[in-house]
């Protein structure tokens, strides 16, 4: 008999039982007794029988597959988040497909209904820097899919959210920097279209006004946050009068960028210019000098986001569950800051 013709009725014929209690048992259902599912299995696995996983969601219309879009999977804080979704979700029985928007809006509108043609059970999205637009969100609504958005959120109603307190993280970055007895703060700053940057900006206004620092609207500089951005925002803070003593980036990416200019021309750090970043991208403990920054719990972003999804893929009573969740930021004080 080949393998791929195997059926639970081959099963169930070979162990003299019901057809019905074999699908019971690979279901795991709990009118089986543990005995009978593990006799059940272990035939299964000896005759070679594959379930047929698009037979079994026409049946159930459920796939259990969860999508996924991030920025970037290269940036460590979105690989650590996916990695917190996928052994969340394959506990609970559920596949992930990851996909990625580089950033670009018209790119994520497609990868929602790339995942909506798949017939995912849930979506899971950190947003685009240029999403503006949330229509293709609200498609998903209409279609009723779950969803749930992750560090970067949307500002629209009714959907389950999981960020970190990036207004308190802007400011305890800033702060630290004052502390340390700087006068004159820049700020690498992402688009302002984008809650997290908008947030993490005024945080840092927020220091500034607490400690009686004038804000200078010369002093922000607003980014993609790539490396050579803040490689050109460097530049562009050594001509400024009266000269910059401190910088707070909105990433480590930005930040270790504009330290590598800063070294290139002789600016001693933190002596003349202390640096905090944010993210605690695996880089930034061993560049030198190391760089203070913000943690971001990228797991358990990704584990919290992946239990509040299946919780409103698996609500029998078809509630849309409204919550959001907000964890605390951590500063890692390191030698680039610490004067």
């Amino acid at each position: 008999m080949e393998n791929n013709k195997i059926t639970i009725h081959d099963i169930a014929k070979k162990l003299n039982i019901n057809s019905s209690t074999v699908s019971r048992a690979l279901n795991n259902s709990p009118r089986v007794t543990q005995k009978t599912k593990d006799k059940i299995l272990a035939a299964a696995n000896e005759m070679g029988y594959q379930r047929n996983h698009l037979a079994s969601s026409l049946r159930t219309s459920k796939t259990h597959t969860i999508g996924i879009i991030v920025p970037r999977i290269s940036r460590h804080f979105f690989s650590s988040a996916i990695a917190g979704i996928e052994e969340t979700a394959y506990e609970a029985g559920y596949h992930v497909f990851i996909c990625q928007s580089l950033e670009q809006l018209e790119r994520e509108q497609n990868l929602v209904n790339t995942l909506l043609a798949n017939r995912v059970d849930g979506v899971m999205v950190s947003i685009s820097m240029e999403t503006e637009n949330y229509e293709h969100f609200q498609g998903l609504k209409n279609r009723g899919v779950p969803l749930v958005f992750f560090d970067r959120h949307c500002d629209i109603p009714d959907y389950n959210t999981v960020l970190i307190d990036d207004f308190q993280a802007g400011f305890e970055a800033t702060e630290h920097l004052i502390l340390q007895g700087c006068k004159n703060i820049a700020h690498l700053s992402g688009p302002q279209n984008v809650e997290i940057y908008k947030n993490r900006f005024k945080g840092y206004q927020n220091a500034l006004a607490k400690h009686h620092i004038p804000f200078r609207e010369e002093m922000v500089f607003s980014s993609r946050l790539m490396e050579k951005d803040g490689a050109e925002s460097a530049k562009s803070i050594l001509a400024l009068k009266p000269k910059v003593d401190g910088l707070f980036s909105a990433n480590d990416v930005a930040a270790i960028g504009a330290m590598q200019y800063f070294k290139e021309k002789g600016i001693k750090i933190p002596q003349d210019i202390a640096i905090v970043g944010f993210s605690n991208e695996p880089i930034s403990g061993i560049i030198e000098p190391s760089l203070t920054t913000i943690d971001q719990p990228g797991f358990e972003m990704g584990r919290l986001a992946t239990n509040l999804l299946i919780s409103q893929i698996e609500n029998k009573a078809g509630e849309i569950l409204k919550e959001t969740i907000v964890l605390k930021p951590s500063l890692i004080e390191r030698r680039s800051s610490i004067k």
